[in-house]
């Protein structure tokens, strides 16, 4: 038995109008065969109006393929915002390489769709970076979470596995990098070790990143001389062969671990859990 409540764009539509919107025709056609919906735990017809907040139980399992639509793993939610564990392996928009609805943003919007919620996303990850993602559900409040962002009120770490070993427990990189018009801009990334794995030669880092440039944590330490461990694009590419080899990961060791900002006069904290194939090659290096 599910439950489903009736979305504000279907107020005074008919429930077969809604039904036929979401499942396919031949799953409907047995819903009111066999009397298998009601509303607010009543019976109904094909032609009785719904209202804002109805409440439909289902007496008929939804169709395998309803069941398999893609979810995304929220971290939190409310009627205002979501914060997103995105996966590693899908672009935040689309692309050149990368159509609408197999960007993260164009699968957030069909399965809002249901919600008459239209997802906003106000800051961005690489599309092999895995990690806490922030949305927001209503569009008068894009500007203000994007100011957030733009004006450094949001705390963002990440964990990142990178070449070497660094020379120092702590330290800053602030080289220039890159900005939106192509200019060298202001970009301040520190970072703190949390483990050496001298075997492997690799070290694994938290980075904490002051301003939002375009790769920026990627960048950053290429230039130091220890890229990001599996950086395809800045990283070293003899090493990550034989690291791929060894240890079998296939991506970019970096994932955002955290989000903080002031949300509702109260600072908040979102945790994304490392994923499993990054856990994994921890691991294997212990």
């Amino acid at each position: 038995m599910r439950n489903l409540s009736i979305p504000p764009a279907f107020h005074l539509q008919s429930l077969s109008s809604f039904l036929r919107s979401r499942f396919p025709k031949g799953y409907v056609a047995t819903l009111f065969r066999k009397k298998g919906v009601r509303i607010n735990g009543k019976r109904a017809q094909k032609d009785t109006l719904l209202h804002h907040g109805d409440l439909l139980t289902f007496y008929i399992p939804f169709p395998a393929q309803h069941n398999k639509t893609w979810k995304p793993d929220i971290l939190f939610e409310d009627d205002h915002i979501a914060v997103i564990n995105k996966k590693a392996g899908i672009a935040v928009h689309e692309g050149k390489t990368v159509r609408s609805k197999d960007s993260l943003i164009g699968h957030l919007t069909a399965y809002y769709k249901s919600q008459d919620i239209v997802p906003h996303l106000v800051h961005r990850l690489d599309k092999d970076t895995s990690g806490c993602l922030l949305m927001v559900k209503d569009k008068t409040l894009v500007s203000s979470f994007e100011h957030l962002f733009e004006s450094g009120q949001v705390d963002k770490t990440y964990k990142a596995l990178v070449k070497g070993i660094l020379p120092q427990k702590t330290g800053k990189i602030d080289t220039p990098l890159p900005g939106r018009d192509g200019h060298l801009v202001h970009a301040l990334s520190t970072f703190t070790v949390d483990c050496v794995y001298h075997e492997a030669g690799v070290s694994l880092v938290t980075v904490k990143i002051e301003t939002g440039r375009m790769h920026q944590i990627r960048l950053h330490f290429a230039k130091i001389g220890h890229p990001v461990v599996m950086d395809e694009q800045h990283g070293d590419f003899a090493f990550n062969k034989v690291f791929r080899k060894t240890y079998k990961l296939k991506r970019q060791f970096l994932h955002a671990e955290t989000l903080s900002f002031v949300y509702q006069q109260e600072r908040r904290i979102f945790t994304a859990p490392l994923p499993e194939d990054l856990s994994a090659v921890l691991a294997k290096l212990s």
